[in-house]
């Protein structure tokens, strides 16, 4: 993505005031449900006070995000429902599946494993990928398995498993970038901070990027089971050297400096032990003869054995002969098959056919299962019957070795046997797909309303319950933590039955599934794959007609690709989702629109258009009684104000949404409020005022455990402090914010930490040391993609460059500052270049041209009632009057200078006017 136009920063230097500006304008950037995890992506477009970040492009975000400490951050910065993100917070990376109590032996292969990893480690070398592959059936994965759990204590930082489905029946295999999501959410990586974009290629590469970051220095072990392709599983590999990665595959993937392993079928007598093990009749019970020969006609592998095994001993009026007569029998019908696949597909025939009817139809219905692994609620709604009756059924098949069990009381079909169950739909009864596959996703809608009743925040919309949901049971979600997690969960399988439904034409389930889950992707994402299901969603809508469904589905499109910095992208989808609100007289959705148009015109700092934008929908708003509607329009008016630096009018505004906030109870609402009004009132000089909103606002982050919004408050309030002379406070409080953004890999706010940092050592007479600091925040801003930030360390850099002798290197800093602020309409800004550019040329003897600079300063300053940097300007002016005059000249201004610094308390300023007057 091209670097995009930001929004003026304001960075409250030491001498200066151009970051105070804008510290509390991101405190609105998302004023609803929708708007919070578009925190990450509006930080990188835009540059205020504490947060300076402008113009995505995947490269900055590749570094932002690489950065990620191992503490999973809360909520990113912006509007969370209530404060709380998606689960995992405290996550553990312990995601193996339970060791089988079915695996046999395999001692040489587990000898020679173990052996390789512990030489590496004992030798300091980096451990190579270990590459298991064998045929279906072959106890491949349950090997890898068997040997994460011995190795376990090798790898304490941690042990993930990730199936790639290169094999599943009815899946495509899962696309590197997907997989890379879910190991670095299950790293404790929030997933609005997981990369996205249209290009799949880069996206793939920054998420590798972070997921190597991730592992760097740890030791963990990695098991991708069922790999398609070394292509799929290599941006998957960590980068460094103490990590383990077991691959499982059917084929034979070749790349250098990896260690294959084969697993081959059991030995006769390994899987005649088992055999034994599993079928619970003592070996002197058993004919060997008839023992070697089942194990032979089922090919040796163990998850036939383990299938004939559970046959017999569901049996007990069965003996050895008995059952290899109905193998034999199950063998010759499927002689069509090679010989491989009927080997074991043998196995599952006698299997099944030993269950009871309505067992039977229950298996046959888990082969039309979209997802993955499932839950008995979900079985429940795909065989028809209670979740108590589906359990049971679970359970059994469990205990038949016909389904895996998954943690969390979850199962999962082999993939055989889900190639088996979908091939068993011609016989007997049938189930029909269609009917499948709507039960199942009317299932997810009654679930979707349970848990969005928990996320939604207080008076936003909630998408409908389906009418025939009292039908279905649902799962008990009792707080927003409960309903965080089954959505975690379940998160894949309901993409995946949206992708069916679409597949299947059923349009209406495709538009219901996507409204139910877009509040949930809103704040969790990850937003590539949020906008894909709201364009599948789109032409859902076109398909059967229905414009309201559509208007709704382009304009969570729209706010999506907000999220993503995509801004021609929204405008477009939002325009297009206002134009079929009207077609169908919706004004709720059109206000809804309109709102999020405003925030993308406001990101663009297209501000006419943003204010038109936002009053429109305030006043639908009021016409519908919407509250939040109005607070969150009149939230984002005020920031549109104050950046066109209309600082009563922004004052007004968000005073007005703060009141509503508080109404309703929405305490971020009202955090971010407070902290926008403290930005202004500091830009306006009411210091005391500024600092009791930011400290009320730091008071309720620390209420809601956000550590995040913590650290900007305390940027806030140290550039408060430091404009008011506590320079030992102002510095206290930036170390504690550049801790905390440290700790939590926040890139952006730790820049502004160091930036602000940088003008405490200037102020405090150490130039040398901030010129260190400001270089390291411009650096980390450039890399970012931060025009604001880069013109905000700019601006500072020219005055430390000026106090140590650099005159050429300080104006070129200020010139080009100058033209980014200009670029992005940041007057204040441009008033506090002008006058330390006026400060450089008179302590350079050059009092004439730094008077012209000082009178340009106090003109803009003047015109949006910017008082610190209007006092400068007249100081500026008084001074270089004195110097070209002769003493005497100048004093009006001076004493005007010091009547405004005394307003806002700037003590020190008025002592050196005072000194200069006696």
């Amino acid at each position: 993505m091209r670097l995009r136009r930001g929004i003026a920063i304001a960075v409250v230097a030491g001498g200066g005031a151009v970051t105070t500006m804008l510290v509390g304008l991101v405190t609105n950037a998302v004023s609803d449900e929708s708007r919070w995890p578009g925190w990450l992506g509006w930080l990188q477009e835009h540059a205020w006070f504490s947060f300076v970040v402008l113009g995505v492009t995947m490269a900055g975000l590749t570094a932002l995000l690489a950065g990620l400490s191992e503490t999973r951050p809360p909520t990113p910065p912006g509007r969370p429902e209530d404060g709380a993100g998606p689960p995992g917070a405290a996550q553990v990376l312990r995601s193996l599946p339970r060791d089988t109590a079915a695996f046999t032996d395999r001692a040489a292969e587990l000898e020679r494993l173990v052996g390789s990893v512990r030489a590496s480690q004992e030798r300091g070398q980096g451990l190579p990928v270990h590459v298991i592959d064998g045929m279906p059936g072959v106890g491949k994965t349950a090997f890898a398995v068997h040997a994460g759990h011995l190795l376990s204590e090798r790898f304490p930082d941690g042990q993930l498993f990730v199936n790639l489905n290169g094999h599943t029946p009815g899946r495509t295999p899962v696309q590197a970038g997907e997989a890379l999501a879910s190991l670095l959410t299950a790293a404790g990586v929030p997933t609005q901070q997981i990369p996205v974009g249209d290009d799949v290629g880069a996206v793939t590469e920054a998420r590798a990027a972070m997921w190597r970051s991730r592992l760097a220095d740890k030791k963990a072990l990695l098991i991708l089971d069922n790999a398609a392709s070394y292509r799929q599983l290599e941006p998957l590999l960590p980068g460094g050297s103490g990590c383990l990665v077991l691959v499982t595959s059917r084929k034979r993937l070749v790349a250098n400096e990896e260690v294959v392993m084969s697993v081959e079928a059991l030995p006769p007598d390994h899987a005649v032990d088992l055999f034994v093990r599993l079928s619970g009749r003592p070996s002197d019970a058993l004919c060997r003869d008839v023992v070697d020969e089942l194990v032979r006609l089922c090919g040796c592998l163990p998850l036939g054995v383990s299938l004939l095994a559970a046959r017999l001993r569901h049996h007990p009026s069965w003996n050895a002969e008995d059952l290899r007569g109905r193998l034999v029998a199950a063998r010759d019908r499927l002689g069509e098959l090679r010989a491989g696949e009927r080997a074991v597909t043998a196995t599952f025939d006698l299997s099944y056919r030993d269950l009871a009817p309505e067992r039977q139809r229950f298996f046959r219905q888990l082969g039309f299962f979209p997802g993955t692994d499932l839950d008995p609620h979900v079985g429940a709604a795909l065989g028809e019957v209670s979740v108590v009756m589906a359990r049971r059924h679970l359970e059994a098949l469990y205990d038949d070795h016909l389904i895996d069990e998954q943690p969390g009381s979850r199962y999962r079909l082999h993939d055989l046997l889900r190639a088996y169950a979908r091939g068993l739909t011609a016989e007997g009864e049938g189930m029909d797909h269609v009917q499948a596959v709507q039960r199942v996703c009317t299932y997810y809608l009654a679930a979707l309303a349970v848990a969005n009743g928990h996320i939604v925040r207080s008076g936003a919309a909630v998408p409908p319950v389906p009418d025939d949901a009292s039908r279905v049971e649902t799962p008990v979600l009792e707080s927003r933590a409960d309903a965080l997690s089954w959505l975690e969960t379940e998160r894949a399988n309901v993409l995946a039955c949206v992708r069916r439904a679409n597949g299947l034409a059923l349009y209406d389930l495709v538009v219901r599934l996507a409204a139910a889950m877009a509040p949930f992707l809103r704040q969790a994402g990850p937003w590539d794959q949020a906008v894909g299901l709201h364009r599948t969603a789109a032409e859902g809508a076109r398909h059967t007609g229905d414009q309201r469904a559509q208007g709704d589905a382009l304009a969570e499109l729209g706010v999506v690709r907000r999220f993503t910095a995509s801004y021609p992208q929204a405008i477009e989808a939002l325009n297009d989702a206002v134009t079929a609100y009207d077609a169908v007289d919706d004004r709720r959705g059109k206000a809804d629109a309109l709102n999020q148009l405003g925030i993308v015109w406001y990101l663009t700092t297209d501000n006419e258009d943003a204010a038109r934008a936002q009053t429109e929908a305030l006043a639908l708003y009021r016409e519908l009684g919407d509250r939040l509607g109005q607070a969150n329009a009149l939230a984002d008016l005020g920031m549109t104000h104050r950046q066109m630096s209309r600082f009563d009018a922004a004052v007004e505004a968000q005073s007005e949404a703060l009141a509503i906030y508080r109404e309703l109870g929405d305490r971020y609402g009202e955090a971010n409020s407070l902290r926008d009004l403290g930005v202004a009132h500091c830009l306006m000089g009411a210091y005391d005022l500024a600092a009791r909103h930011h400290q009320e606002a730091f008071d309720i982050y620390l209420e809601l455990d956000d550590r995040v919004h913590q650290a900007y408050a305390l940027n806030e309030l140290g550039v408060v402090r430091r404009l008011t002379g506590d320079i030992e406070g102002a510095r206290t409080a930036h170390n504690q914010a550049m801790t905390h953004f440290t700790e939590l890999g926040e890139r952006f706010g730790r820049a502004t930490s160091v930036r602000h940092l940088g003008v405490v050592e200037r102020v405090t007479g150490d130039a040398t040391q901030a010129i260190r600091l400001l270089e390291e925040a411009l650096d980390a801003y450039r890399e970012l993609g931060s025009r604001g930030g880069e013109a905000a360390s700019l601006s500072e850099l020219g005055v430390a460059r000026g106090i140590v002798g650099e005159r050429d290197g300080a104006i070129e800093a200020f010139q080009r500052g100058l033209e980014i602020l200009r670029d992005l309409g940041d007057r204040c800004g441009e008033a506090e270049v002008l006058n330390h550019w006026g400060t450089l040329l008179f302590t350079s003897d050059e009092p004439p041209a730094a008077r012209r600079h000082f009178d340009q300063a106090l003109m803009v300053a003047r015109d949006i009632r910017c008082p610190l940097e209007e006092a400068r300007a007249l100081e500026g002016i008084g001074r270089c009057d004195w110097t070209i005059d002769g003493p005497g000249h100048g004093v009006d201004s001076l004493r005007a200078a010091v009547t405004v610094y005394r307003r806002l308390g700037v003590s020190a300023s008025v002592d050196d006017i005072e000194r200069l007057l006696v």
